[in-house]
């Protein structure tokens, strides 16, 4: 049978509530005052050992407002001589911060974060490309401070189980995997989704999520294909990814910012499939079949919107005095990249921060 990964994909944690505090409190930084860094502060205040501390933006006037909303006692915003970040960073209370910019912003945002001494939780894509991840990632080891990608979904109890039923041979031999996630996003050229100059395209910010089931199932993959379609600005408004394995498994992943899709994952072995219902990024249902019968369905309710585990996870490490956390470990997000790098250059796709 197949050795599927155990560590670092699978965490003893992720049955607890990630609610209940376990150290010291860390007061939080949070760069951007968009949808996501809403949502994922909302969760945040969860955290019994969370302080929503200090938030910063562009302009004044957002990060003030972004404050008073969500209840943080400071707010930064750029003036003349700085942006409103480096004022953030600057603040010497400021314990770690989460980066919610564009994609094409990461890089240089936790480069500055991580050389004021701040740990840091980026979001997904870690950066536009392998370069800056390595850079990144040589940057926060030399500085001796925590750095993790914001892949969410990694800590979910449910993707976490579904990982646990794989591993535990149920299933037998996985030969298999197929997942999809897509909507159809208004076209607008000068949006963060779709600018080329954001990182922008269904690759990076979607695809993350489909890839996450053979990632987790069978391991970084021995070759790559894919295919799409690109938008007159020359980033993916689709795109399909064939993973390939020495086992002869194989994996299918469609990322879509056209059309809705059934947002599943399916994963297929010899003895049996098993089957997510809810979005593959935080199902709430997993139906496992043995052979024809035997099905079961396994239900999952999610504390707050489902932020909350990987904000635990990030807490933790840091209270323990870790640099990466075990269960999303910095070599795996230098891999993403380097796969996505690879899929972009068959896909044609390119970014100006590839020059760099």
């Amino acid at each position: 049978m197949t050795a599927y990964i155990q560590k670092p994909w699978l965490s003893s944690e992720h049955d607890q509530d990630p609610r209940t505090a376990t150290g010291r409190p860390l007061k939080w930084g949070v760069v951007a005052t968009g949808g996501i860094a809403h949502s994922v502060t909302s969760d945040l205040a969860l955290l019994a050992d969370a302080v929503l501390y200090a938030v910063s933006s562009r302009s004044q006037a957002s990060a003030d407002a972004f404050a008073t909303e969500l209840g943080f006692q400071r707010a930064y915003g750029g003036n003349a001589e700085s942006t409103g970040f480096e004022q953030m960073f600057a603040d010497p209370d400021v314990d770690v911060v989460y980066i919610a910019t564009p994609h094409a912003q990461h890089f240089r945002i936790a480069q500055a974060a991580i050389k004021a001494g701040k740990h840091v939780l980026v979001e997904k894509a870690i950066t536009i490309n392998a370069h800056e991840a390595q850079e990144l990632i040589t940057l926060a080891q030399e500085h001796k401070v925590f750095l993790m990608e914001a892949m969410w979904s990694r800590f979910l109890p449910s993707i976490q189980r579904a990982f646990e039923i794989v591993q535990s041979g149920e299933l037998g031999e996985i030969k298999w995997i197929s997942a999809d996630l897509g909507f159809p996003a208004p076209y607008d050229p000068e949006a963060r989704l779709w600018a080329r100059r954001d990182g922008g395209g269904a690759l990076l910010d979607v695809s993350v999520y489909p890839l996450l089931w053979p990632l987790g199932i069978l391991g970084f993959p021995q070759a790559v294909s894919a295919v799409g379609t690109l938008t007159d600005q020359g980033v993916d408004a689709q795109n399909a990814l064939t993973l390939e394995y020495s086992s002869g498994a194989m994996a299918q992943l469609t990322s879509s910012l056209l059309a809705y899709g059934p947002r599943s994952a399916t994963v297929a072995g010899s003895l049996g499939s098993m089957q997510t219902h809810g979005s593959v990024n935080n199902p709430h249902e997993l139906t496992v079949t043995i052979g024809r019968d035997g099905t079961r369905v396994e239900k999952f309710s999610p504390v707050g919107i489902g932020y909350s585990y990987e904000l635990r996870e990030v807490t933790r490490c840091i209270q323990q005095g870790l640099t990466e956390s075990p269960v999303m470990p910095l070599e795996d997000s230098l891999n993403v990249m380097r796969l996505f790098d690879g899929a972009r250059a068959q896909l044609g796709i390119t970014y100006p921060n590839d020059t760099h």
